[in-house]
């Protein structure tokens, strides 16, 4: 599944108008076996930390290596950027094999904009791409999804990685060191209806989940004062209207207070012929009455049989809303990691090629960036 810079960019705009010393340690290529993709990121402050790299000894070393620059004054190159090597070996007491550069960035109180705006776009939908320097203090540069300059000293166009490649390391045409990282929404969708105690389970259980939920009741003052950064609500008494309107390859969770707008709904959804997933609470009682009355409405036994009602995972029987928050945000996982799996090229990779990967080490791509 896609790295997403959802809950550390959170991290870092909730601090943002405080000044907090802080510096971003991003997983900036992988070699072979390692505990987290290139992309990864945590934030470091000289008392907390926020997300992982992947935790063991290369965490612990990433965080010395951060709070040592957060101790340096400003100015100095090694204490705003720096470019680790990191063999995941005896030396790190870890046995992965494989090896990691991390990307160390203080960000200064200045970079509040730079990461406001990153926010707001994260949360909009859009797609965003930075250019920070590794060698210098020089301020990062922020790029729409086609690679057009939108801040920040950088050239006009960025040449983003190659499909699928989310964060990559560059050396220009001098010699210096680039990163070039990527800052996607999140490609899931869930649009979950019913507000109530399970819906609410629901929801907690995906706030960190690499999802975008948008949350549908009538009754407005069923939802939460305050929100996961990737849940936005929609109070309408024509939930029927935000199936129409939702983006093909959605994933759909109907559970409100009652049994005629369920089935309202999944009628509006079992319509549709673009549906990544659809879970309709209830049992297997609930399931023939609705398939009998749903075939008198016209939809076909294929369409039905696409309906996964009862909802969760096979074998956890426990009805209390955290079990069976759990168990739905487990299979929806399973949903998309086989969705995202089945959308990937055949790579023909062999234990040859794995065996070879994991022994070599990542050598920056060698581009003009000026």
């Amino acid at each position: 599944m896609a790295t997403s810079m959802g809950p550390t960019l959170n991290a870092i705009t909730a601090a943002a108008a405080k000044p907090v010393p802080r510096v971003l340690v991003t997983v900036a290529q992988v070699a072979g076996s390692a505990p987290r993709e290139a992309g990864a990121k945590m934030l470091i402050t000289q008392y907390h930390a926020f997300d992982t790299i992947g935790g063991g000894h290369l965490e612990m070393r990433a965080t010395d290596i951060a709070r040592e620059m957060l101790a340096m004054p400003l100015g100095e190159a090694r204490a705003e950027r720096r470019l680790e090597r990191f063999p995941l070996g005896p030396s790190l007491g870890q046995c992965c094999g494989g090896v990691v550069h991390l990307a160390f960035e203080r960000i200064t109180p200045e970079a509040g904009e730079h990461f406001g705006t990153l926010a707001r776009r994260w949360r909009d939908g859009q797609d965003s791409w930075r250019l920070i320097s590794l060698d210098s203090v020089t301020a990062p540069a922020l790029y729409d999804a086609g690679g057009a300059l939108l801040s920040g000293p950088g050239p006009a166009l960025l040449p983003k990685p190659g499909p699928g490649v989310q964060c990559k390391v560059r050396v220009d045409e001098r010699g210096k060191q680039w990163l070039v990282d990527s800052c996607l929404p999140y490609r899931r969708r869930l649009v979950l209806f019913g507000a109530g105690h399970v819906g609410a389970a629901i929801v907690r259980a995906l706030a960190e989940l690499p999802c975008q939920v948008t949350w549908v009741d009538e009754r407005d003052d069923m939802f939460p004062a305050v929100l996961p950064a990737n849940v936005r609500v929609e109070a309408t008494d024509t939930p029927e209207a935000v199936v129409a309107q939702a983006e093909a390859g959605t994933s759909f969770l109907v559970l409100t207070h009652s049994h005629a707008l369920d089935q309202l709904l999944s009628e509006h959804i079992l319509r549709r012929d673009d549906v990544a997933w659809f879970g309709l609470i209830g049992s297997q009682t609930k399931r023939s009455q609705f398939e009998r009355r749903l075939r008198e409405r016209g939809i076909a036994a294929e369409r039905l049989a696409e309906m996964v009602c009862p909802i969760g995972l096979p074998g956890i029987k426990d009805k209390a809303p955290a079990v069976i928050a759990v168990s739905v945000a487990a299979q929806l996982l399973q949903v998309w990691e086989a969705l995202d799996q089945a959308a990937q090229p055949e790579t023909g990779n062999t234990a040859a090629t794995a065996a070879a990967a994991a022994s070599a080490t990542p050598a920056p791509t060698v581009v003009c960036l000026n």
